[in-house]
């Protein structure tokens, strides 16, 4: 992710009664057009807004100009994100038309076996989210690559995408190049490398548990003749219709290495669709007029093989535009419940009355997930819950990591499990499988909160600031411990 987290503006939080009233009232109307209807999430999100708003004006004496402000500021943490969308979008269909995404398939199906193409999946996504820092570049490069490898192996696609999305985030929560992994720690009052220290302890084990569960739902999968024959087809047909060799894969090399060296996200991918776009023109004889159409339009591939028209008939600018849609509308809606203090009262309140370790994470989790729910943006599903309930930890004599990490132990990771989350959003079309489909599959986003609080209920990896301001994992030397004596 290249965003950038704005700082959240001193406001007067809204009555306790009429935020739950809000909250309950919205969160009906979403979850009943979504769930029960079956409709798309854009107008329920228009819905919601719309109540936030009135509430707002007529309630809490708010002028339609706050509204409006609050609006803009909830679209404004998306602009970057937005314009990052719209590049993936003619990213995907400059490299399919320059053979490199074919390439990518084409290896990728020498290389790797059905059996364990899951865990392989989760690696290498790792590895590369990890180096560069973004879920973003990861989904968009490698993750278009091993969803079309995974499809010609007889993977189901929510599979593949859920492995994906596992390794993508488990880079993004823990490289130090990563956004959110600098914002948790800068909102907690912590340092970055004892942040992510402490994110080993709830991380390393939930890793090893997807990793486990990846390798095992693989076994089911042992490349029978039927898949075989299959694979033998689209590789043919890749290498029939592509000129596929090393310069074919210059883009992706390219936007890897600049993400690692933290080149600035929008020119890196500019420069990447302008190679691919050299390389469809140079290698492949598409022509400059096609071009232009294809980085617009998407991609439409011709072979006759309806295995390989299936995985490269895509991308586009248009591509993107029912994504950028609803991050607009989730945003406009997040904007106006943020800027009111809607869900900041609620979790005030319930603040004061947490007085354990485990319930206090406990509900910093939940905080984030449904400040990701309801505002739409994976750095307020950080702000907000890490500026309400940083005095809670330091009353209870909590190190500043104990509260860093359990924001990224959800905050980060529930992002792309929530459909009108930018991230959500921006998964769900890249990799062609709804949030709701793939999410049974990212074991990883939804066993960490859980293995967090777990930890935290059986007393590990708990770390205590002492009298001095040194940090301890011996409660008996915490300040709470001082104070209770």
């Amino acid at each position: 992710m290249t965003q950038k987290s704005k700082e959240v503006k001193e406001k007067q939080l809204a009555p306790l009664g009429l935020s739950l009233g809000t909250f309950a009232l919205c969160a009906f109307v979403i979850g009943f057009s979504i769930m029960k209807l079956g409709v798309d999430a854009h107008i329920p999100m228009v819905i919601a807004a719309t109540i936030c708003a009135a509430v707002a004006m007529f309630f809490l004496g708010k002028t339609w100009q706050d509204v409006e402000n609050g609006i803009v500021n909830g679209i404004q943490l998306a602009l970057i994100p937005i314009i990052i969308l719209m590049l993936v979008g003619l990213l995907i269909g400059s490299w399919i038309a320059s053979g490199t995404v074919p390439a990518l398939i084409y290896y990728g199906l020498k290389l790797l076996s059905p059996r364990y193409f899951l865990a392989a999946t989760l690696l290498i996504c790792s590895i590369v989210a990890v180096s560069t820092g973004t879920s973003w570049t990861t989904a968009g490069t490698v993750g278009i690559a091993l969803m079309g490898v995974g499809g010609a192996l007889g993977i189901p696609s929510p599979m593949t995408a859920g492995a994906i999305i596992s390794g993508s985030y488990f880079g993004d929560k823990m490289s130090p190049l990563s956004d959110t992994t600098n914002l948790a720690p800068a909102v907690a009052g912590g340092e970055l490398f004892d942040h992510i220290r402490a994110m080993v302890w709830t991380t390393a084990p939930t890793y090893i548990i997807a990793l486990i569960i990846y390798i095992v739902i693989g076994l089911r999968f042992s490349g029978d003749t039927g898949n075989l024959e299959d694979i033998a087809i689209i590789s043919n047909t890749m290498i029939q219709t592509y000129k596929i060799n090393i310069i074919t894969l210059i883009p992706p090399i390219f936007i890897i290495v600049s993400a690692w060296k933290k080149w600035p996200a929008i020119p890196s991918l500019m420069i990447g669709i302008f190679l691919a776009c050299l390389t469809a023109f140079f290698m492949q004889g598409q022509g400059i007029s096609d071009l232009i159409s294809i980085v617009h339009y998407g991609y439409e591939s011709e072979t006759g093989v309806k295995a390989v028209d299936d995985l490269l008939t895509r991308g586009g600018l248009d591509s993107m535009m029912w994504t950028i849609s609803l991050i607009v509308c989730a945003l406009s809606f997040g904007g106006i419940m943020e800027s009111c203090g809607f869900l900041e009262s609620i979790l005030s309140h319930l603040s004061k009355y947490l007085k354990s370790v485990h319930s206090l994470v406990g509900i910093t989790l939940i905080s984030s997930y449904l400040s990701n729910f309801f505002l739409g943006d994976q750095f307020l599903g950080i702000i907000v819950p890490g500026r309400t309930f940083k005095p809670a930890y330091e009353a209870m004599g909590l190190a500043p990591r104990m509260l860093s990490r359990t924001l990224e132990d959800c905050g980060t990771i529930s992002s792309p499990l929530i459909p009108w989350t930018a991230c959500g959003a921006f998964m769900s079309n890249v990799l062609g499988v709804g949030s709701f489909t793939f999410m049974p599959y990212a074991f990883f986003n939804w066993l960490n909160p859980i293995v967090a609080f777990l930890m935290t209920f059986a007393g590990i990896g708990i770390f205590w600031r002492k009298a001095d301001g040194t940090i301890t994992q011996d409660k008996t030397q915490s300040v709470a411990a001082r104070q209770e004596a």
